[in-house]
Formats: structure tokens, C-alpha cells, sequence
């Protein structure tokens, strides 16, 4: 089994040629599906290493971007151990970063791992008002959807989505998660939705149980 302490290191680091390496060597052994989750959960952990870096200054927006870049890679190699299920065949998830909020990073894994898991998602992108999410759900008709933010302020807009959503007559259809660093139970209560969790691979395996 792949060190993952190591792995979660290498992602702090930023180091692509030793994470490289750690990923295809695990490949190679054949793994299963579990320890591929291991893996992409020890790979978010190493994101809050890159997270405290930045709080104290000792890494910047560039390094974040590319932070990111390096977990979509992880999540693309390790896509095909994650999910057996067709594209699609466990219904729809419409996911986006709420408004006044323009962090993807956490989304984009979890939208890779929903993929992976048979879900097929729509990505609205960063910064989206209430009303974006309301015409998503018209539109697509999911049976899921996600949240994403990271900051605080993040989690009055998710509350004005849930409330938009309420008042376009939608609400009773749909599950609706949130994720991100700052969401909490409290914070799930407060903004009215179904579910919340800080981990991706977490966040699928709920909506796995709402499919």
C-alpha cells in the first residue's frame, strides 16, 4: 500500500514529480477501489497543509491554483478505481460555489469522484447567485444538489439559495448537501440543508445513499 503520510506530504509540498511517482506506482499493484479512496482523501488532507502555508504566508494564489491543478490530475489517473457505474446511470447532481466565493478546488474533486461514482454533474462553476442554481434545477432536474464554499460569508449565500429554491417551488424535489472549509452542523441548520461534510469522497458517499 501506498505511504500515504508521504502522499499527504507530497501534496503540502507541491512536489508533482514525487506525487507523480507515489500515484503510478500505486497504479501498478492493482488497487482496489477502497485504497484508491485512501489515497484521495490522504491527497485533501496534504490541501490543508497548502491551506496553513498560505494563512502564514509562505505560499500565494499561484500556489493554490496549482495545488488545485495537482489534485484534478490525482483525481483523473484515479478515476477508473473509484466508481464502477455508468456515466449518468445514478442520476444527476448540480453542484456550484455559491455567491461572493470563487474557490473551486474542493468542488472539482468532489464533482471528479461523483463522476467516477455514476453520477452525472453539472458544474455551474465559482460565484453563482441563488437564481443560477434555481434555473439549474428547472433545467436538469437533479436529484442532488451541492454547495461549495470556503468562506464564511459563503454560508449566508448558501441560506439565500436554500430560500431561493424554497420560493421557486423546487425544494421538495431535490437533496441538498453543502461542502467546504467552512461549513459545520451549525452552519448546515442554519442555511437549511439536507447534509454537510468538509471531506469529498465523504460528500459522495452521502448522495450515494440519497441515489
Amino acid at each position: 500500500m501506498i505511504d500515504l503520510a508521504k502522499l499527504k506530504q507530497n501534496v503540502g509540498d507541491l512536489d508533482e514529480d514525487s506525487l507523480n511517482k507515489s500515484l503510478n506506482e500505486f497504479l501498478a499493484t492493482k488497487p482496489s477501489g477502497d485504497d484508491a479512496r485512501k489515497v484521495v482523501e490522504a491527497c485533501q488532507q496534504g490541501m490543508e497543509i497548502v491551506g496553513s502555508n498560505f494563512e502564514k504566508g509562505e505560499y500565494f494564489v499561484g500556489d493554490l491554483i496549482f495545488a488545485g491543478e495537482l489534485l484534478t490530475q490525482a483525481i483523473d489517473k484515479l478515476k477508473p478505481l473509484l466508481g464502477s457505474g455508468a456515466t449518468g446511470s445514478r442520476g444527476v447532481i448540480v453542484v456550484g460555489t455559491v455567491e461572493g466565493d470563487i474557490h473551486d478546488i474542493g468542488k472539482n474533486i468532489f464533482k471528479g469522484m461523483a463522476e467516477a461514482a455514476g453520477f452525472s454533474v453539472v458544474d455551474l462553476g465559482i460565484d453563482k447567485a441563488p437564481e443560477v442554481f434555481v434555473d439549474a434545477i428547472k433545467q436538469h432536474k437533479p436529484k442532488i444538489v451541492g454547495f461549495s464554499g470556503v468562506l464564511t460569508l459563503s454560508i449566508d449565500s448558501m441560506k439565500r439559495t436554500v430560500e431561493a429554491i424554497k420560493a421557486a417551488g423546487v425544494r421538495d424535489g431535490v437533496k441538498i448537501i453543502m461542502g467546504g472549509n467552512a461549513v459545520t452542523a451549525e452552519a448546515s441548520a442554519y442555511a437549511g440543508t439536507d447534509a454537510w461534510t468538509r471531506n469529498a469522497a465523504e460528500a459522495v458517499k452521502i448522495c450515494g445513499g440519497w441515489a
